[in-house]
Formats: structure tokens, sequence, C-alpha cells
């Protein structure tokens, strides 16, 4: 049996797969395939409607929140973000916790001041900052509520009242919280949503058209909404994975039901690898993403071997990101419980034949 725990693009529902390969060879009994209809028909017009449906329902927003499926990924987000809403003379408060938020803040300096509240660098991005002040003058504070890479997730919403804007790309959907107290937020689809191609964007429209910049039309919020995410044609196929995803997801209990089960999955490798003293946790308890579990070995020959263990039973995606090493379990919400107990009985066995 195959275990899937690739960080990104990753674990889809089994279901979802069956799904959308019989909607490449017939759509809804059109005769026709979805990924040759006309994005502007009432038939993709039915999947976008209730894909944005789905989301605002899941997420339980309000009137106010606007739902966008649009094309490239968090990275286009980086500089969307500060061009829609950071004048050239206005500061963004950010927070840096690891690649994707040091990605970010590059992309704001170019439209606007950038005020780096807190920062994680002085100890490799192993944790979270707390003791920092977000400053009240700020167009917006940006964090990134789950850091792939580095292993770390952020507990709770910042309490502030400067406009929150966050990349939820690696953790959206996967645990209750109130998406209503953010103006912007944003995740690449490939990881809890559907298939890479089709970015996120949950914006309030009060916080659009404040900046004196004129803007290119496609990278401007507001014509997207205007025009129901169809300002272009859109990434139809990865449009429908999503609606299909979300679907499943409704039907585990929504966020509520998923996280219970995510939470049993953390919990299960976490305490495994905690039992065994082979295995180092490189992350603080109260930092550690229940997303993507790092650790590592003591010497990089049994580093290798592990990994060749884990490559001949089926597990794949288990290696670190090049820049960190060690290793990385990724238990995103499509991931069962049955591949995490696969991995920590084969992560117990490994150990005891090790000594």
């Amino acid at each position: 049996m195959i275990h899937n725990f690739n960080a990104g693009p990753s674990i889809l529902p089994r279901e979802v797969f069956q799904q959308a390969s019989e909607a490449i060879l017939d759509f809804n009994n059109m005769g026709l395939s979805i990924l040759e209809i006309g994005h502007r028909t009432d038939a993709f017009q039915s999947v976008m409607d209730e894909a944005q449906s789905l989301l605002k329902e899941l997420m339980q927003l309000n009137d106010s929140k606007k739902v966008l499926f649009l094309h490239g990924g968090a990275s286009t987000q980086f500089f969307q973000v500060p061009m829609n809403l950071l004048d050239d003379n206005a500061t963004g408060a950010y927070l840096d916790c690891g690649t994707w938020g040091i990605k970010a803040i590059k992309e704001a300096k170019l439209f606007g001041n950038v005020n780096v509240v807190a920062s994680s660098k002085d100890r490799n991005y192993s944790y979270i900052p707390r003791q920092y002040t977000i400053p009240d003058d700020a167009a917006y504070f940006h964090y990134t509520t789950n850091n792939t890479i580095e292993g770390t997730q952020v507990a709770g919403i910042p309490d502030t009242h400067v406009p929150l804007v966050a990349d939820m790309s690696s953790d959206i959907l996967s645990e209750e919280m109130d998406f209503n107290r953010f103006s912007l937020i944003y995740a690449g689809a490939q990881k809890n949503i559907g298939a890479a191609g089709v970015n996120i964007v949950v914006v309030d429209e009060a916080i659009l058209g404040k900046v004196n910049r004129k803007l290119p039309t496609m990278m401007d919020y507001r014509e997207h909404i205007k025009n129901g995410s169809m300002l272009n044609t859109p990434p139809v196929f990865a449009v429908y994975v999503c609606m299909l995803t979300l679907r499943w997801l409704k039907k585990q209990g929504g966020v509520a039901g998923i996280q219970k089960i995510n939470d049993q999955k953390a919990g299960l490798l976490y305490s495994t690898l905690e039992s065994l003293p082979m295995f180092r946790l490189p992350v603080p308890i109260e930092d550690r993403s229940k997303m993507n579990v790092v650790f590592t070995m003591p010497d990089v020959e049994t580093e290798k071997e592990f990994l060749s263990v884990c490559k001949s039973n089926g597990m794949y995606g288990v290696k670190g990101h090049r820049s960190v090493g060690g290793f990385r379990i990724s238990l995103y919400n499509a991931l069962p419980l049955s591949s995490v107990e696969a991995i920590t009985d084969l992560i117990k066995d490994f150990a005891q034949k090790k000594g």
C-alpha cells in the first residue's frame, strides 16, 4: 500500500480522484470533458458557484467577505497583496517566521515600507515569536499561519485592531478559527483544498480601493470580484477539483470534524517520536505544526537508511526540505489516520532494530 506524505502538491481524497477522472471523460453526462467546456457556460458557472458557496459555508464567512479562485499560487499573492493594500508611504507590518514570510517581505518592499515586527531567524526559524508589537498605524499585519518547511504553526489569531492578512496555504480548513477576523486570506489550493493551479483568496471589500497607485486590471482584486473570478479564463479543472474536495470536507463534518482527525494524527506521530531517543524534534511543543512534522536523527548514515526503509514500504514524501534536511511528514486533511498508524509502526520498528 502507498502512503503519501508529500508536502505539496499533496494527497487528495480517493473519491475526488475518481470523480475528477470521470469528469475528464464525460462531465455531468454532457458527452464533453470538463477540460473542454466553456468557462462561461451554465455548466461551469454552477461549478464556480458551488465552490464559492462551499468555501463560505465551511469558513462561516459573513457577507462582507468575497471568495475568489485565481491563477497563480501563494507566491503571486506575496506581491498582489501589497500592490492592492500598501501605499508608497504607508507601512505594512510583517512577522518573519520562515521561508514564505521572507519571500512575502521581499515583495512587499517593492510597494511601500515594511516593519518586521519580530523574527525567529536567530534560531533557524524553529519557533514562533510571541513578544512583539503591531504598530497601530500599519496598513495591515501579515503572517504565515503554518510554515511547511520549518514545521511551525501560529497558535490562535493575533490580537490587534490592524487589518489581518494571512497566508494559510498549508493549514487552511484544518482547524476551527474565526476566519472573519481576517481582512484577507490567501492559500495555494494544492495542500488542503485541491489540485495545483488555483489560488484561493478571501477578501473583505472594505479594505480595497485605498491605495493611490494605478493597478493592472488582472492584479486588482475588485475587478476579479466584479467578474466572479472569471475576468479571464479560470483554471477550470483545478476549480472543479477544489469543489469536489470541499464537498468531501463537508461530508467529514466540516472543519470541526476534520480537526478532530487532524489532532489525532498529529498526536499519534508526535508522541511516537517523543518516546524514541533516536529522533530529535527541533520545534518546541507549543509551536509545533499539526500539518508538517519535522524531525532529525543523530547522523546522516542513519537518516539515509531510514529513508530507504520508508521507500521500500511505500512511504512517499518523507524527506525534509532541501534547505533544512532531516525529515518531514505532512498530515494534510485528506491523509487517513491509517497512514499515520503505518508510519508510526515503521518508526518504532526501525528504532527497535537500531537499538
